[in-house]
C-alpha cells in the first residue's frame, strides 16, 4: 500500500502506442454539467463588486504598511498583496500593481469588473479595485490558512495527506470548469502559490489569476522550465496552456516538491515512479488512484497543446478518487478553526504613542492646536496615556463585535 513497485505497475508513456491506458473518462466533452448554485455565486455571502476610492483601501490597509503585506516574497513581490479591513470589518486582500502594469485606467477597470463577474465557492471572488492616478489595486476575499506552496513544500506540523491533494485537485479543476462556462477560459500562471486556503481549510483559487498579468497578457511569473512549450515559442497564453499548468500543479502534489516537467515525464516513462511520489504519503493511497493522477499529469503535460484533455476530462477523471467526501476540510490537514484576529488599525498619533515617540506625539499634538505650556511635559504623557487606551478599547470592542 502508498507505493510503487516496477515490477508490477504500468502505466502509458506519453509516447508510447503499445500499452493499453487505465480507465479514464472515454468521452469528457459530451458530459453534461449541472452548475450547483450553492457552489456558483447563487447563495454565497459575496459583496457585489464595486469601485473602491483610493483612501478607503489606504486606510483598510493601514497606509499600505510593510506589517500588512502577506505575499510570500514579501515587498520584492512585483505586485504585492496586502491584508487589510475595510469599514465593515471584513478582512480582504489587496492587490496593489507596479504602476507599468496597468497604465490605461478604463483597460484595468474594464478587466476587472469582468472578473468580478466571475463567482464560485472554489474561487478566491473579487469584490473590487480601484484605478486612481498611478494606482492600480484588485480587492480580493481574505484567505487565512497560507497557500498550497507553503502547506506543500514548507509544512511545520504535518504534510499535506492523500485525501486533501486529491480534494485539491478536484475543487482547482471545479473551478476552471466554471470559468471555462463563463467564458474566462484563460488562468495566468496557475501555480501553488496560486491556490489558497479558506477559514475552513478548503483549498480555493485565487481569482488573481484571471487578470493579465501586464499590459499585454503576456508575462508568466513562473520559472521557464514550468512554463507551456507554446508559451516558450509565441509569448502567448492559451486555454491548452491552463490544461498544462493543471498538469504542473498536479506534480506538485503527488511529489510534494516542485519538479521539472521534463524530469517528472522522464520518470513516468522509465517507470521510476518511487521516485516521483512523496515519500510521506507512503500507504494512504491505492496504487491504482495514484496511478489514475500521473497519467492525468502525463496527458496535461503533452507538448502539443492540441494533444492536451479538456477541463471536463479533469474532473471525470479525479471525481472518483475521492474517498473521504465527508471529512472537513480542516480536519484532513490538522487545522484549528481559530477566528483571524483582525489588524488593528492606529492613527498616526496612536503608531507614535505605540512607538513611544515623544517627538512624534508632540508633533501631532502641535498639528491639532495643542500649545506648549508650563507643565507641559505631564500633559503630553497624560494625553499618550489616555489616546493609545481610548485607541485600543475601541479597537478591542470592535474585534469582539
Amino acid at each position: 500500500m502508498g507505493c510503487f513497485h516496477s515490477k508490477t505497475f504500468h502505466l502509458l508513456s506519453p509516447d508510447s502506442k503499445q500499452q493499453e491506458p487505465l480507465p479514464l473518462p472515454e468521452d469528457p466533452k459530451q458530459l453534461a454539467t449541472n452548475p450547483d448554485p450553492s457552489i456558483t455565486g447563487d447563495q454565497l455571502d459575496i459583496p457585489v463588486f464595486r469601485e473602491f476610492p483610493l483612501n478607503e483601501l489606504r486606510a483598510a490597509a493601514n497606509g499600505f504598511s510593510s506589517e500588512f503585506i502577506v505575499s510570500e516574497s514579501g515587498e520584492k513581490a512585483p505586485n504585492v498583496v496586502y491584508r487589510g479591513k475595510l469599514k465593515d470589518n471584513r478582512l480582504v486582500a489587496i492587490k496593489r500593481f507596479s504602476n507599468l502594469s496597468w497604465p490605461d485606467p478604463q483597460q484595468f477597470l474594464s478587466e476587472a469588473s469582468m472578473v468580478g463577474k466571475v463567482r464560485h465557492k472554489r474561487l478566491v471572488n473579487l469584490i473590487g479595485c480601484c484605478a486612481e492616478g498611478d494606482e492600480r489595486l484588485l480587492v480580493a476575499e481574505y484567505m487565512p490558512n497560507d497557500t498550497l506552496s507553503k502547506h506543500l513544500f514548507h509544512w511545520e506540523k504535518q504534510p499535506l495527506p492523500w485525501e486533501m491533494r486529491v480534494r485539491i485537485a478536484y475543487y482547482i479543476a471545479q473551478v476552471l470548469d466554471h470559468c471555462d462556462t463563463q467564458d474566462r477560459k484563460i488562468y495566468h500562471d496557475l501555480n501553488a502559490y496560486r491556490v489558497l486556503f479558506d477559514e475552513e481549510g478548503d483549498p480555493r483559487l485565487s481569482s488573481f489569476g484571471l487578470m493579465k498579468n501586464s499590459r499585454d497578457g503576456k508575462s508568466y511569473s513562473t520559472n521557464l522550465a514550468y512554463t507551456p512549450p507554446e508559451f516558450l515559442r509565441t509569448g502567448r497564453v492559451i486555454p491548452e496552456s491552463v490544461i498544462y499548468s493543471f498538469g504542473t500543479v498536479l506534480l506538485d502534489l503527488l511529489s510534494g516538491k516542485h519538479i521539472p516537467p521534463s524530469h517528472a515525464l522522464d520518470l513516468i516513462r522509465g517507470e521510476n515512479l518511487l521516485l516521483l511520489m512523496d515519500s510521506s504519503l507512503e500507504g494512504q493511497y491505492a496504487n491504482e488512484d495514484a496511478a489514475v493522477l500521473v497519467e492525468l499529469a502525463s496527458k496535461c503535460l503533452q507538448y502539443e497543446a492540441k494533444d492536451r484533455p479538456v477541463v471536463k476530462y479533469l474532473l471525470t477523471a479525479v471525481e472518483p478518487l475521492q474517498k473521504q467526501k465527508e471529512v472537513s476540510s480542516h480536519t484532513l490537514m490538522g487545522l484549528s478553526k481559530t477566528p483571524v484576529p483582525l489588524p488593528i488599525l492606529l492613527s498616526p498619533l496612536g503608531k507614535a504613542c505605540v512607538r513611544m515617540d515623544l517627538s512624534a506625539v508632540h508633533e501631532v499634538l502641535l498639528k491639532t492646536g495643542y500649545r506648549d505650556e508650563e507643565g507641559a511635559e505631564n500633559e503630553v504623557c497624560f494625553t499618550i496615556a489616555v489616546i493609545l487606551y481610548g485607541e485600543l478599547q475601541l479597537e478591542s470592542k470592535s474585534i469582539v463585535n
